[in-house]
């Protein structure tokens, strides 16, 4: 009996020591010598410097501990492999995880290891922190694809995985939630396609869990209430559904950041968000939500949220009035709520937020007066309220905002007279006051607002003289169009200056002297303005008609002709020479670094390669093009990971414009386009460079371009007046944005059907910026010859100068094909041919025979909208460029909440009688 328990106890010794018996039979030299064999492994990749490894030798196999990137336990076997960052390429199939029981540390995040992730990765018992993953905006990255193994779930004690911007597909595993010691993990970037796992719940030590843009979907899985010390949970570009259960909100208390935007969240905002009194970031814009924001109720209320820095809530069906409560949120510094149905006053107790920077409130249903509250947030630099139904005075007590940048209130019904004390704000640069009811004169403190870049005025009951603004010297836009100011009193010199439809001011002008210090250039484009060899210059207004004008009679003829000519001769040289050129490749190679530059800088929408897009479109084979500009091709690329996305290829042998810039200066353009953030702007990924090719990555849209749709079966059966008219205010509005919103401002240069593209609703999406360029206010902007024939501007043929005007003519060429039908070649040629008010050769035509007769014509308010967008589109495609309307005024105009009524009805109306309602 004594000897039967010796025995029991000597094997159940014998089993506890079995896993000391296997650890202490890895030696260090196996363990080098297996990290030898991996690194055999490892392909040279472009910038990799093979000396950073260089002590991983078979001549210093007994130096483990002093090798590179490796740190040793106590026994000398490795437990921390610390690769990041040395641009490794490699794959993990010859590493024998086997060997590394006591590896608590495994970190090869930022190189360019590939392929999948071995279910042996589960041998690594002992493992803390796993990091496989990315940082934002690097060029180096690793393309791990593959589903995440099950095996994960065995590595008991793994506090820390980090998996994110790699090519990983699938599911989440289930297993993940054996995980109980997990304090962080990150899967973001990815392409995984499953649901949550309701396991995850129950990893309770959780404190940081981003599965962000990933295609993920289906509801929260109620077990995440369980996650009780989640400070940051990023769930954002995802197709999840349903609604944020109160019952999951209000586990959540020590939340300091939420992300939930970009998804397809429905119902309510739960009133519990009030519980997460240590909130800071909340962002929930672009879902499905719909009902009020949550109100006063204590403690289930948004105002509760004392910590909140953002607060995100645009682009939603919110409806209901701002919450007073918005008020207690004392360390709040940007306020979304744009683009919802909210109605009722501005809260007064919004003038409590005094750290507040950006205030957008515009385009809801706002009613009520402006609060005298607002004066008091003194750190305020955009403050948005237009397209409201504002009412009342503009509060003086703005006039004490002097940090205030951007002031836009246009598209309201405010009334009185502009207060003087607006002419403190000495940062503002742009002053949106268009389409109201304000009186008065102009103050004349406007002129000092020194940084003033546009002033649009127009559409408001202005009386008296334009007063003095010398101060304005950097002023670029002046609209002061439909009120009732009848002169001038100033004299300045200024460097640039638009004064766009003045032609409703009465009384005379001063004929000389205005611009006196204002170079020649400063004029291109600009009708009126006439400059002397002196450099002296004055301005004619076209209602007025002086001697000089009819002297010079014959001269704007003879220049006109000239004009046109050179416009003929140099569109046949151009196309010559898109043929035949061979010179063009030797000026490509002037760009430094041109061929070896290949990088990738990309929005946080999506994680992929440049070689994978190779790979998925056959090395651009003919078969992936799914169409063809003057400046490329555009590919559709079905990646590995199941994501769709656009590629434009700008072949810079056929491109005069892109080789002659700097490519680092063109890098930094696309930096500026990838936060471009605009409901109609495609979303720009970023772009990569190979063999003399410029690539540009895009959002792909399934249902194509707006010439597709226009001239497929879609453009009778869905593409109806509404529709059509909806299209065209989109475009206004996402070309106002480039134009008047960006700093520095964007001009597109290539605007036309086939590169407007549609969502499923048909809400359409400027895309293709391959052309694009940034306006500079110090720079005149000139270009060589961009864009596609039939959209472009006549003046870039002969003047080659980028200005907004551009655009403007391109946009009236699209507006104008949407609702005919058809592209409006005989109304250009028209144009060009007669003078730039009015078409002779069609003046006589009927609107309705114009149309797209594939329609029936419209009737009542629809009628209104369709006669505004024609005698808006004649506008924009005016020969002279300072005739233009602005694509700001264009916006406004198409927006403008009661539509003008017909001069006389429909089936009467004439192109020429369109013509002269914008006269």
């Amino acid at each position: 009996m004594q000897l039967k328990t010796m025995t029991f106890h000597y094997i159940l010794l014998l089993l506890f020591a079995l896993p000391l018996i296997k650890t202490t039979s890895i030696s260090p030299r196996k363990q080098a010598e297996s990290l030898i064999k991996w690194k055999a492994g490892f392909s040279p990749s472009s910038s990799s410097p093979p000396s950073l490894l260089h002590s991983w030798s078979l001549t210093n196999l007994n130096s483990l501990c002093n090798w590179t990137a490796i740190v040793c336990t106590k026994t000398r076997t490795v437990s921390e492999i610390q690769l990041s960052d040395m641009e490794i390429n490699g794959t993990l199939a010859l590493f024998d995880f086997s060997l590394f029981p006591n590896l608590t540390h495994f970190d090869l995040g930022g190189n360019y290891f590939r392929g999948p992730i071995p279910s042996a990765i589960g041998n690594l018992s002992g493992l803390i922190t796993l990091d496989l993953g990315n940082k934002l905006y690097k060029e180096t990255h690793n393309q791990f694809s593959g589903p995440i193994p099950d095996s994960i779930g065995l590595i008991s004690g793994l506090q820390h995985i980090d998996l994110s911007w790699n090519l990983l597909e699938g599911k989440i595993p289930p297993s993940i939630g054996k995980l109980r010691d997990l304090q962080f993990l990150d899967l973001s970037y990815n392409s995984l396609n499953s649901s949550i796992p309701s396991e995850l719940g129950l990893c309770t030590n959780l404190t940081y869990l981003s599965l962000s843009y990933n295609k993920l979907n289906g509801e929260l899985p109620l077990s995440l209430s369980n996650l009780k010390n989640l400070v940051h949970l990023l769930l954002s570009n995802n197709l999840f559904i349903g609604q944020i259960l109160p019952s999951l909100v209000s586990n959540w208390t020590k939340l300091v950041s939420l992300y939930l935007a970009i998804n397809s969240f429905s119902g309510t905002i739960s009133a519990e968000i009030g519980q997460l009194k240590q909130l800071q970031d909340l962002s929930l814009y672009s879902n499905k939500f719909s009902g009020e924001i949550p109100q006063r109720e204590i403690p289930q209320s948004l105002g509760n949220l004392s910590q909140l820095h953002i607060l995100y809530l645009d682009q939603n069906r919110l409806t209901g009035e701002i919450p007073q409560s918005l008020g207690k949120l004392t360390l709040l510094q940007e306020l979304y709520l744009s683009y919802n149905h909210l109605t009722g006053e501005i809260p007064q107790s919004l003038g409590k937020l005094t750290q507040l920077h950006e205030l957008h409130l515009s385009d809801n249903h706002l009613t009520g007066e402006i609060p005298q509250s607002l004066g008091k947030l003194t750190l305020l630099h955009h403050l948005h309220l237009s397209h409201n139904q504002l009412t009342g005075e503009i509060p003086q007590s703005l006039g004490k905002l002097t940090q205030l940048q951007v002031l836009s209130f246009h598209n309201n019904h405010l009334t009185r007279e502009i207060p003087q004390s607006l002419g403190n704000l000495t940062q503002l640069q742009l002053l949106y006051l268009s389409n109201n009811h304000l009186t008065g004169e102009i103050p004349q403190s406007l002129g000092n607002l020194s940084r003033l870049r546009e002033l649009d005025l127009s559409a408001n009951n202005f009386t008296g003289v334009i007063p003095r603004i010398s101060g304005m010297l950097d002023l670029k836009l002046l609209s002061l169009s439909n009120n009732n100011l009848t002169g001038v009193q100033f004299t300045i010199g200024c460097n640039t200056i638009r004064i766009a439809h003045a032609h409703k001011i009465r009384g005379p002008l001063p004929t000389r002297g205005i611009f006196e210090k204002a170079p020649t250039s400063a004029f291109v484009g600009n009708y009126g303005l006439w400059s002397h060899a002196d450099g002296r210059t004055e301005f004619k207004s076209s209602s007025t008609h002086s001697k000089r004008a009819n002297k010079n009679k014959v001269s704007i003829i003879l220049y006109s002709f000239c004009g046109f000519a050179t416009v003929a001769i140099a569109i046949f040289f151009f196309l010559m020479f898109r043929k035949k050129s061979t010179i063009r490749p030797q000026v490509i190679k002037t760009s430094q670094n041109f061929e070896s530059f290949e990088a990738m800088i990309l929005q946080e929408e999506v994680k992929f390669t440049f070689a994978e897009v190779v790979k998925a479109v056959d090395d651009f084979h003919e078969k992936y093009c799914i169409g063809k500009g003057g400046f490329g091709k555009v590919y559709k690329a079905e990646l590995q990971s199941g994501q769709v996305v656009a590629v434009k290829r700008l072949n810079t042998d056929d491109s005069n414009d892109v080789p002659v810039i700097n490519l680092q200066s063109f890098q930094n353009e696309i930096r500026t386009l990838t936060t471009i953030r605009h409901r109609n702007v495609i979303r720009l990924y970023g772009f990569s460079t190979r063999k003399g090719c410029i690539f540009l990555l895009y959002e792909y849209l399934e249902r194509g371009s707006l010439g597709k749709a226009l001239y497929g079966v879609e453009g009778v059966t869905e593409l109806g007046w509404p529709t059509r008219v909806k299209i065209v205010q989109g475009l206004a509005h996402a070309l106002s944005y480039l134009h008047h919103d960006c700093s520095p401002p964007i001009v597109h240069r290539d605007v036309t059907v086939n590169n407007v593209l549609l969502e499923q609703d048909f809400e359409p999406r400027l895309s293709d910026f391959g052309t694009a360029k940034l306006l500079s206010i110090d720079s005149s902007n000139w270009t060589n010859i961009v864009g596609t024939l039939g959209y472009m501007a006549p003046e870039l043929a002969y003047i080659m100068q980028v200005t907004d005007k551009c655009d403007v003519y391109s946009f009236g060429v699209v507006a104008l094909e949407v609702m005919m039908g058809r592209h409006p070649r005989d109304m250009l040629e028209s144009q060009l041919l007669e003078s730039s008010t009015s078409m002779k050769g069609n003046a006589d035509l009927l609107l309705k025979d114009v149309l797209d007769q594939r329609l029936e014509p419209p009737a009542n308010e629809l009628a209104k909208a369709v006669v505004l967008v024609m005698s808006i589109a004649l506008a924009c495609i005016r020969t002279r460029p300072g005739l233009r309307p602005t694509m700001h005024f264009v916006s406004q105009n198409l927006s403008a909440q009661s539509l003008p009524c017909l001069p006389e009805p429909f089936g009467m109306l004439t192109i020429n009688k369109l013509l002269a309602l914008q006269n």
